[in-house]
């Protein structure tokens, strides 16, 4: 397990927390965390404090969304389009990975190849005081205070859900 430290999208997710708060340490799981139920058991935490980073796209394929969505919770795509202001589509495995660098189950909030036009977060993932989320990797995640991961992504916290 030790050698999933050494995945190069797992060092990109280190390097960028490294330069930002030193003291956010990855987490590796003897167990996937590839769903948010997944995580929730491995860490043996609220399904709700894990973070579903989920990217969609627009219809002409040239603006990407990143929403960082509780894990209990399901995104709504009225609420999406409109905030967002076009149809939004969720992008697929491979537009994931070309867009993110990340592999659909190990996408991380921050640290992508190409930023995304727009991130959203669900403004219930404040009800806790860490939540927990994806680290390049479906068995590395790290946990973050919900303003850190505000300020750290940028991110407009509202409803999307």
């Amino acid at each position: 397990m030790k050698n999933l430290l050494q995945k190069q999208s797992v060092i990109k997710v280190k390097n960028y927390l490294n330069s930002v708060n030193s003291k956010i340490e990855l987490i590796i799981l003897e167990e996937t965390a590839r769903t948010a139920l997944d995580a929730s058991n491995s860490l043996k935490k609220n399904i709700g404090s894990i973070v579903k980073s989920l990217l969609f796209r627009n219809n002409d394929k040239n603006k990407f969304y990143l929403c960082l969505i509780s894990g209990d919770n399901y995104i709504s795509l009225k609420k999406v389009t409109n905030i967002i202001g076009e149809i939004i589509v969720k992008a697929d495995a491979e537009e994931c990975k070309e867009v993110t660098g990340f592999s659909i189950g190990g996408v991380s909030p921050f640290a992508h190849k190409s930023p995304p036009s727009k991130i959203l977060i669900d403004k219930n993932l404040k009800r806790f005081d860490t939540v927990y989320a994806a680290a390049g990797h479906p068995f590395v995640v790290f946990g973050i205070s919900f303003n850190q991961l505000c300020k750290l992504t940028k991110g407009d916290v509202t409803d999307i859900v």
